[in-house]
């Protein structure tokens, strides 16, 4: 089969090469690949970052958004039958420590992950534990079904608090962030107000719903809420701040613009000296919740909620490309370029 292989421990070095068809055995479902989607966990491996470096083990499969069709099951599985349309969730955990035992495995610290810590799913054929499989509504588009994991990313960030009535802050308009963004409103957010410094994904988070967005390449958060606040009714700072960039100038910003006893999540990945007035954090009373991946299972639950009311539509704006995998190399420049939303692969 062919798979996407990151052969090399330098930037780039990926290669699309022929591997053997994995077999399938005991808890295990064989899946025919569909469609693929390319995460910024696939850019951090693709420029072989300090974060790859330490991570990957080369060679390895990568990816782990994607969408595909069982074709064979292991002898202990009873409930995935072949022809049946699904994803997963791409984080594996031990299911024996205290977390996983007590309903929260999401926090399991054994958690390993596909086309992280193991070979993943950019490939024609991928294994997959059947407990981990997510059988997929066939309504909905093959496209939307294969970022399914960074939507329930959103879906995790974007409810970690109760939004009902207040104001919300979204640092960052990437596919994630743009996500949050109608996920926001029909949870029943007053203002959403968006920041990034890239125009054109200010403006589809516009499109998407924001009430407001800022871009502070141009124009600082701090001027944005002196003009804006009477407009806005934003007469103390922000209730929630979801934090979706990574950028440290844009998480001071959103410390410094929220409402005392404010609520942030906090989903982008800081640099490890990235500086933090924590005596703002103490004095302002706020609650700072780290986040990562998505609850197991019931971020999936609420996701399908939301898509089958009608969040198909919304978040679709956020697919921007679409390249066969043999165009990988065009499809990982699009991604890099800034230029993209969701970069999707076709495998059929």
């Amino acid at each position: 089969m062919k798979a996407i292989i990151k052969t090399t421990a330098t930037p780039g070095g990926l290669e699309l090469a022929d591997v053997p068809t994995p077999e399938t055995g005991g808890y295990e479902v064989l899946i025919k690949i569909k469609k693929t989607a390319i995460c910024g966990t696939d850019i951090h491996i693709y420029k072989w970052d300090e974060w790859a470096q330490k991570t990957i083990k080369t060679p390895q499969i990568i990816g782990h958004e994607f969408v595909g069709e069982v074709v064979a099951s292991g002898e202990h599985v009873t409930h995935l039958k072949p022809g049946q349309l699904v994803s997963g969730e791409g984080h594996i955990v031990c299911g024996n420590c205290r977390h996983c035992i007590t309903g929260y495995p999401h926090l399991c610290r054994q958690t390993v992950g596909i086309g992280v810590n193991k070979d993943g799913v950019f490939s024609e054929y991928i294994t997959f534990p059947a407990g981990n499989v997510w059988i997929c509504d066939e309504r909905i588009p093959l496209d939307i079904l294969s970022i399914l994991d960074p939507l329930g990313n959103a879906t995790h960030t974007a409810l970690a608090y109760n939004v009902l009535g207040e104001d919300v802050l979204v640092t960052g308009a990437g596919p994630i962030g743009l996500m949050s963004v109608p996920i926001l409103k029909r949870a029943g957010a007053r203002n959403i107000v968006v920041t990034d410094i890239n125009d054109a994904k200010l403006a589809l988070a516009q499109r998407l719903g924001a009430t407001a967005v800022v871009n502070v390449r141009n124009d600082s958060l701090s001027d944005f809420l002196t003009e804006n606040s009477p407009k806005l009714s934003l007469k103390e700072g922000f209730d929630i701040g979801l934090e979706m960039s990574g950028n440290p100038s844009a998480f001071s910003d959103m410390v410094n613009a929220m409402a005392n006893g404010g609520k942030i999540a906090l989903l982008g990945i800081l640099p490890a000296d990235a500086q933090i007035d924590w005596n703002k954090i103490v004095f302002n009373s706020l609650t700072v919740k780290g986040i990562y991946g998505r609850q197991m299972y019931d971020t999936w639950y609420r996701m399908a909620a939301l898509l089958h009311s009608g969040l198909v539509n919304e978040i679709a704006p956020v697919i921007t490309h679409r390249f066969h995998y043999t165009q990988y190399e065009e499809a990982f420049a699009c991604a890099r370029s800034g230029e993209s939303g969701k970069v999707v692969l076709d495998w059929i």
